[in-house]
């Protein structure tokens, strides 16, 4: 297999790429001609001493997901007909329409946090009604669910962040209640991201909080399975016409919000169920629930007891584009969540531990976090609140200013995303003391003051 080389910033560069080429001749660095795989934040230290830009081989390095996103997001969307990777079979889609910055945060995130946890323990049981009277043939309080949703969308906009916080932290609860919220969430961050309408939105939510409504009358023990026959596989896949019945069935069920139930596991190749619905014959409602319905699964497998790193579930949603799902729709999607997405456990290229706490939404890859962990990964004893991206610009003014030389200054990068649960971090305490603590923490001052 030939070198698959993607020029990247130094300052993406995390550990586990293979670096093929640099911006200037090997001789005049410490590096050998053939090549090496990043190891260590040493490494990354000193190619950012010698380097503006590398190379990577991106058929030797382990999931390079940020430079596929500084890359992709620089390539042209093909638009109209576009084949598939996996075929020459061509699949036709239309281009999605984007508003750039039609919401902004209105409000800070500890002020809407406030509100928003209220309103995720109304969402949550509201789902869980839907369910347990579906269980015991009872109706399904549709009315309570849409007006939970609206909110949903509501406080979303306003501070996705809020929402993010409360869903990421695995809690006791039963899968396929918090799935579907966390799944409502992911989609409504993904319509805020591309400007959609709210009443667009509205729909969005709802029909993603009830895309498992038909769960409810499939057998426990045959959704909790990890491997099925065929046979099982058919009966697992009736839920979909299930709850598009029940639904239909029920009074004052709008039937966009119908289509998305009836959608959400079809695939754009024509491999989904339960139609084998290709292209645009999946409405764009339908393609973004799929969407974020496989990233909960992957990031929160049923059974599991952690989920997987997000980078991980990204690269594994990546390789599907323009195969299960559109690849305009994906591209964007990974935009408007992240590669770490708030709750995410990071290992930052000083070799410390922190959680990501709250994103930079005009710097994705520089997000506040809480450092938890030294580089010897052991705990704080009083943990340390950062800006990366606040940080990175006062290091940038100093060099800008001539005060200090490029190679003088140490910017702290996020290097890794580790999986939940490689450290014995309570992140659900780390986010109660972040976002309910009456006082404000001065950690960024004692953190440059260390420094």
């Amino acid at each position: 297999m030939g070198v698959k080389q993607v020029k990247v910033d130094v300052n993406e560069v995390t550990i586990g790429m293979f670096v093929s080429g640099l911006d200037r001749p090997w001789t005049q660095t410490p590096f050998p001609l053939q090549g090496f795989y990043v190891r260590e934040a040493e490494e990354i230290r000193q190619l950012k001493a010698h380097c503006r830009h590398v190379y990577i081989d991106v058929a030797k390095g382990a999931g390079p997901v940020a430079a596929r996103l500084k890359t992709i997001s620089k390539e042209p969307q093909r638009k109209g007909v576009r084949a598939t990777r996996s075929s020459k079979v061509k699949i036709d889609v239309s281009p999605l329409k984007i508003r750039r910055d039609v919401y902004k945060n209105q409000t800070p995130l500890k002020k809407e946090v406030k509100h928003a946890r209220e309103l995720h323990k109304t969402v949550f049981k509201s789902i869980g009604e839907v369910m347990q009277q579906l269980g015991s043939g009872e109706g399904v309080p549709v009315q309570e669910t849409k007006r939970v949703a609206s909110e949903m969308v509501d406080s979303v906009l306003r501070n996705p962040d809020a929402f993010t916080w409360l869903s990421r932290v695995k809690e006791a609860d039963e899968h396929t209640y918090s799935h579907s919220v966390r799944s409502a969430v992911w989609a409504i961050i993904f319509g805020r991201h591309v400007g959609m309408a709210k009443k667009d939105l509205d729909t969005l939510a709802m029909g993603v909080l009830l895309k498992d409504v038909g769960k409810a009358n499939i057998d426990r023990a045959l959704l909790n399975k990890s491997q099925r026959t065929p046979a099982e596989e058919s009966e697992y896949e009736r839920f979909v016409e299930i709850g598009v019945e029940i639904l239909r069935q029920t009074p004052n069920v709008e039937p966009k919000v119908i289509s998305v139930v009836k959608t959400h596991c079809e695939r754009v190749n024509g491999s989904g169920f339960p139609q084998q619905l290709r292209g645009d014959k999946i409405p764009l409602l339908g393609k973004i629930a799929g969407i974020v319905t496989f990233y909960d699964d992957v990031t929160n497998p049923r059974g599991e007891m952690y989920p997987l790193a997000p980078s991980r579930a990204v690269a594994k949603l990546y390789d599907r584009r323009d195969k299960e799902f559109q690849e305009e729709l994906v591209v964007e999607f990974i935009r408007a969540i992240g590669l770490y997405p708030t709750g995410t456990l990071v290992e930052l290229n000083t070799g410390e531990v922190a959680v990501v706490v709250e994103q930079n939404f005009e710097r994705r890859l520089k997000p506040k976090v809480i450092i938890v962990l030294d580089a010897c990964k052991e705990p704080l004893s009083k943990h340390i609140t950062l800006d990366l991206a606040e940080d990175d610009r006062r290091k940038q003014a100093l060099v800008d200013s001539g005060k200090k030389r490029f190679d003088e200054v140490e910017k702290i990068e996020i290097a890794q995303d580790l999986e939940p649960g490689s450290f014995d971090v309570d992140i659900q305490k780390i986010r109660d003391d972040y976002l309910f603590a009456s006082v404000e923490k001065k950690g960024l001052f004692s953190f440059l003051k260390r420094r």
